[in-house]
């Protein structure tokens, strides 16, 4: 897992992130681990959630605002 630091200095619910070729898994502060995929979250929210991931800004945000679909590990 690669740590998320958010690039505004506020606290995120976000720790961590990995990135697969069509998924990102998002570990958040409760160390709760969510797969969001293609099949399951669809292709372009999966991909907007890599680029904020990869940003360092606005992951947590995202998620709230859309709830995109997932598996919880």
């Amino acid at each position: 897992m690669t740590p998320y630091n958010s690039k505004s200095g506020k606290t995120s619910g976000v720790i961590a992130y990995m990135l697969g070729p069509d998924f990102i898994t998002v570990q958040f502060e409760t160390f709760k681990q969510y797969k969001y995929s293609y099949r399951t979250a669809g292709k372009q929210m999966v991909d907007k959630m890599k680029e904020l991931a990869l940003a360092s800004q606005g992951l947590s945000t995202f998620i709230a605002q859309n709830e995109p679909g997932f598996e919880q590990l």
